[in-house]
């Protein structure tokens, strides 16, 4: 068995998961029977803050512990700059075995530099997905071949995947109705959640019983709650008893499953009560079955002793609030305020939950100080931040930063090109080539959101937790000290850019022929 003072790692993200979703955090509904008993037995935060909308920004701030101003990796093309150490990589270089279990192809697929440092990736989506070779569950030499033939498959279908990252053009393409269904089925857009748990679950049991297993890091990503919404017709029927005698409901959802378009979009006009409570309810009832999946995995890792485990999205999802679906645009408490529950070696903190807002980009700082691995210090992070942003010294009733937490929207240039094609007269009604923020006061209770140029909205979020009543008028001093802290914390930001820093540029696969002959040649055009 590992020395106790070297803990397991598991950081399991909960891919476009609501926090209000879940009963432990007060959902009326029983959406998650599993997360709570674990929840239990580990430190519940209450205010858990996203510094990003979506993905890709989100998921690197968690793995550099930089705000997506420092970290600039902001665009499906963008690629992490080499300046930056990544919570794998640090791990991996002391004497941790890092293994990644990825359904979101934005994180699996795109060489975007977030599988840095990370012995083995396995990714769950993809048309040639790439999962252990005991998952397949071939006899030998069966499994062999196999795994030979989908590495080869993989090398093929790769840049073609990452074609889509890098074009307008393509990804506007197979945006379109007709292609949506191909493209969620073949090539497994939300991945295999059962067959990721199962997979973890056994890699987990080895680490814990062999008596040389080095300590790992599992980083695990899950895509159920992610549109679209197809799940067993058990879940369905106990979240929407409704859908299976009413053929409109069953219309709407199959049509809204084709448009991926409207996936991401502002809202001209507000659903219907019928389409607004179908989403609702699909959307729980994805809630559920993932909860469901999870649950062998998480009665597991509630006994264990050793093992850092730390449950959190992303983001979360826009059901229409604000006019807005999906993660594209906004900074409102819908996609940003996650939950975030932490279970710290040898019980420590269990049961309690903390109220401090906190940022979710302090997973990096409280990972790496639980592992006991302290970088050196670095032109752009100094001595003993690491301990000093650790969500331990949240627990311990210390708040180093006094916790001013930033939320940073950049619209997804993808979406943007979309949006060109489709609905072009919404982009400026909804501001949605602008960049936006969030800042959230000490006190845990005012939040400041700004569109850049446009205006600044000030919320209470004790007294109007969905933020439907805007107080920038009525309290100029409150917004005034939020300006202040917001235009502080960005200029923080930028200078802890590390020197000779660069954003890497983009790629034009439009003009590229031998990508349009591979494409041709896998069938994907004519």
């Amino acid at each position: 068995m590992i020395k106790k003072q070297t803990p397991h790692v598991v950081l399991l993200v909960l891919d476009t998961h609501r926090r209000d979703r879940l009963t432990t955090y007060g959902y009326t509904r029983l959406t998650s029977p599993n997360i709570d008993a674990f929840a239990q037995q580990a430190t519940v935060f209450e205010n858990g803050i996203s510094p990003a909308q979506w993905t890709i920004p989100a998921h690197t701030s968690i793995f550099t512990g930089e705000y997506p101003t420092t970290h600039q990796t902001l665009q499906a093309h963008s690629t992490l700059d080499h300046s930056f150490d990544t919570l794998a990589h640090l791990l991996q270089l002391n004497g941790y075995h890092t293994v990644g279990f990825c359904n979101n192809p934005l994180i699996g697929i795109l060489n975007n530099g977030l599988k840095r440092g990370f012995d083995t990736f396995y990714n769950y989506s993809g048309a040639v997905p790439s999962v252990p070779r005991s998952s397949n569950r071939l006899p030998w030499p069966l499994d062999g071949l196999w795994e030979w033939y989908t590495q080869l498959l993989r090398k093929a279908s790769y840049p073609v995947q990452n074609v889509f990252a890098h074009s307008e053009f393509w990804f506007r393409l197979f945006m379109r109705p007709a292609f949506v269904s191909m493209w969620t089925w073949l090539a497994n857009f939300k991945g295999d959640t059962a067959k990721t748990v199962r997979d973890v679950h056994e890699c987990l049991s080895r680490a814990q019983t062999s008596p040389t297993a080095k300590p790992h890091f599992l980083f695990i990503n899950l895509m159920q709650t992610h549109t679209p919404y197809t799940l067993p017709e058990r879940y369905i029927n106990q979240f929407a008893p409704y859908f299976k005698e009413d053929r409109a409901v069953r219309d709407f959802v199959r049509n809204y499953n084709s448009q991926a378009f409207r996936w991401l979009l502002p809202l001209e006009e507000r659903f219907k009560p019928m389409e607004a409570r179908v989403l609702s309810d699909l959307y729980d009832a994805e809630v559920a079955y993932q909860d469901h999946l999870l649950g062998q995995l998480l009665e597991f890792l509630s006994r264990q002793e050793n093992i850092l485990t730390i449950i959190v999205a992303d983001h979360g999802e826009g059901l229409g609030e604000h006019s807005f679906m999906g993660h594209s645009f906004v900074t409102y408490q819908e996609l940003v305020h996650v939950p975030l529950v932490v279970k710290f070696p040898d019980q420590t903190a269990a049961g309690q939950r903390i109220g401090k807002t906190v940022s979710t980009r302090r997973i990096f700082h409280t990972i790496l100080d639980t592992a006991k691995v302290h970088p050196a210090e670095s032109t752009y992070r100094p001595a003993g931040e690491i301990k000093g942003l650790s969500l331990a010294r949240t627990v311990q009733g210390l708040e180093p930063e006094q916790e001013t937490v930033l939320v940073e929207a950049y619209p997804p240039n993808t979406f943007l090109g979309m949006m060109e094609t489709h609905v072009p007269r919404m982009i400026e009604s909804f501001h949605c080539r602008l960049n936006r923020w969030a800042i959230y006061d000490a006190e845990d209770r005012y939040k400041l959101v700004r569109i850049a140029g446009i205006k600044d909205e000030l919320y209470d979020l004790q007294a109007d937790p969905q933020e439907e009543t805007d107080l920038a008028a009525t309290q100029p001093e409150q917004v005034a000290q939020l300006v202040s802290k917001l235009e502080s914390s960005i200029a923080k930001a930028v200078a802890r850019r590390p020197a000779n820093w660069t954003t890497a540029p983009a790629l034009n696969f439009d003009d590229d022929e031998n990508l349009r002959k591979q494409l041709r040649a896998l069938g994907y055009i004519e």
